[in-house]
């Protein structure tokens, strides 16, 4: 199925009708997301007679957008300006344009960089910039499903199967792929290796010193490969450090670093005031499980002998894909885990603006059994009618129910729905 879908010459982007949007509305729109997920090729869509596109990959941009970036500014009246992060001089210069000129759909930026998390950036565009997050592809754009499984869940639909469920080893091949458009396009695990490897080499070579100082930049690429060791497991910045020799407070800089370079993303712990045993450590996760397999070197013939290591694969997976729903959905989520000290857990709760609750438990068996809803159960109790839905998912291509609002069913409704 993906390769049939990958020989279309152009696959539709989600966030597209997002951007439109936006920019109709907004003086600033920003794409942010990692390198080589696509990005470019949306915002030249965007890009024509009247919105010029400048790419500050180009040396003669870059240095023209550093040396004056006033003035690089006040030549454009409506503009994409790809990879903002490597000149962040512009964005006081693109705050003081868009004072004076006020229109919508000014600036359409990308970066590969999360600049929304850095305070000084944060503020000068307050009010003025909507950020439009583009990872790469979900399962439901390269299918062409339509990938409203978290509105159907929150609007009180109860999940089901449909055309493209996917299990077996079609499962854990479409894990071990990821969703990055280059290694889409090559057809052996060995060529998409050697292409993860040069891209992980260019983003914590260049892209780190754009962003920021780090004095020990050799590590990096060994805590990346501690990291991917830890995938699904609870952030302990002394043990990453202890095995490269860092504090545990550089540590903690070097994870938030490639945090947002979109390598890494960690879960924030949900609380509620009427549990007390609650673990309050965040989650790992990697945000592309073709570079998680590849840092990993896993094989599909060794993960299908061993589920205990496909198990940490598939819950970012299944991570990843929420987020990329979330990302084009109309309604404001936020994501966390939950574990208690007794190690009863939910791998991912979503909560809407109005405190609505969605769990999310993954398995990488065929197999469920009652007691896998153990946490999601504690949960419910927690917080009584605004649970919405408590659903495990797992290899298998059925929905089976296992009690009010609780269900077992497919990891393939994350895009069949």
């Amino acid at each position: 199925m993906v390769d049939t879908v990958l020989r279309k010459p152009l696959i539709g982007r989600k966030a597209r009708p997002v951007i439109e949007t936006a920019l109709a509305d907004t003086r600033v729109v920003l794409i942010a997301g990692p390198r080589q997920a696509g990005k470019t090729t949306l915002a030249r869509q965007f890009s024509g007679s009247d919105r010029a596109y400048v790419t500050l990959d180009d040396a003669g941009a870059l240095n023209a957008a550093k040396t004056d970036p006033v003035g690089f500014i006040r030549g454009l009246n409506r503009a994409v300006i790809d990879e903002v992060q490597r000149a962040p001089e512009l964005i006081l210069a693109i705050k003081e344009s868009v004072d004076r000129e006020d229109a919508p759909g000014r600036f359409l930026l990308t970066g590969s960089a999360n600049l929304a998390t850095v305070p000084a950036i944060a503020d000068s565009l307050a009010g003025r910039m909507a950020v439009v997050p583009l990872l790469p592809f979900a399962q439901s754009e390269l299918r062409s499903t339509p990938g409203r499984l978290l509105d159907r869940l929150f609007a009180g639909e109860e999940p089901e199967t449909g055309d493209g469920t996917v299990f077996g080893d079609d499962l854990l091949e479409t894990v071990l792929r990821g969703g990055y458009p280059e290694v889409l396009r090559r057809a052996t695990p060995a060529r998409r290796v050697a292409w993860l490897e040069d891209y992980v080499a260019l983003i914590l070579d260049r892209d780190v010193r754009d962003i920021a100082n780090i004095d020990q930049l050799d590590r990096l690429p060994r805590l990346l490969d501690v990291l991917a060791e830890h995938a699904g497991q609870l952030v302990n910045h002394s043990s990453f450090g202890a095995a490269l020799g860092l504090s545990s407070v550089t540590a903690q800089k070097y994870v938030a670093i490639l945090e947002r370079l979109f390598l890494v993303r960690t879960l924030t712990p949900w609380s509620n005031n009427r549990l007390s045993r609650l673990i309050k450590t965040p989650k790992l996760h990697f945000l592309d499980t073709g570079l998680l397999a590849s840092l990993r070197e896993e094989e599909a013939d060794v993960l299908r002998e061993n589920r205990t290591r496909f198990g940490a694969l598939l819950e970012s997976f299944v991570v990843s894909e929420l987020l990329k729903l979330a990302s084009w959905s109309e309604r404001r989520l936020s994501f966390s885990h939950y574990r208690t000290k007794d190690k009863d857990e939910v791998d991912v709760v979503i909560e809407d603006r109005r405190g609505r609750i969605v769990g999310i438990e993954v398995k990488a068996s065929a197999t469920v059994k009652a007691d896998d809803f153990r946490g999601l159960r504690q949960l419910q109790e927690a917080v009584g009618d605004r649970f919405v839905r408590g659903l495990v998912l797992h290899d298998h291509d059925r929905v089976t129910p296992f009690g009010e609002k609780l269900h077992a069913a497919p990891l393939s409704i994350l895009w069949t729905m």
